[in-house]
């Protein structure tokens, strides 16, 4: 039997993209997949509309929860595989080293933090995140690893990152 890898997804506050990503991977990667989530200045809980959206599609959240990305860098930390930045800007930010096995890339997608407009738009601009995020999640949960090398892998991610994105309410 394969093990599973190791997935963190990274984002600032570690309350909406992130924690989205972290379940989506968690119920569609079962097995295959152990998903985590950090961020670099995490808020102290997630984004209640974030949970409420992942609760009603039938994730499990009661383990979600908004938390540092010092947490994956200490010795006792779980050893990532991958590591997948989702914020839409980086702001000078360096991320930590997760060490050589770790295959990154970046994924940039607005922050629900940010959205605007009434109940309606915010509701509508987080269900075009979550879609982003289970089409993409979906792609490399279907990539033939053991048959790509890290180059390839690494190549990979940026290519499911680069690709379209809903328009988020014009964002």
């Amino acid at each position: 039997m394969t093990p599973a890898f190791n997935v963190l997804f990274l984002c600032t506050k570690n309350s909406g993209r992130s924690i989205i990503a972290e379940a989506i991977l968690q119920k569609i990667g079962q097995g295959r997949f152990n998903a985590y989530s950090a961020g670099s200045a995490p808020a102290d809980a997630p984004i209640p509309e974030v949970l409420e959206k992942l609760t009603s599609l039938g994730h499990d959240v009661a383990q979600l929860r908004s938390k540092s990305w010092d947490t994956f860098t200490g010795p006792s930390a779980p050893q990532m595989d991958f590591v997948i930045a989702l914020c839409d800007t980086l702001d000078g930010q360096l991320c930590p080293d997760f060490g050589a096995r770790a295959v990154t890339g970046a994924w940039p997608l607005p922050d629900p933090a940010k959205f605007s407009g009434n109940a309606a738009e915010r509701s509508t601009m987080l269900n075009e995140l979550y879609a982003s995020l289970h089409r993409r999640i979906s792609i490399f949960t279907s990539l033939p690893f053991a048959a790509l090398d890290r180059i390839a892998a690494r190549a990979r991610l940026d290519e499911i990152g680069a690709g379209p994105v809903a328009t988020m309410g014009g964002r």
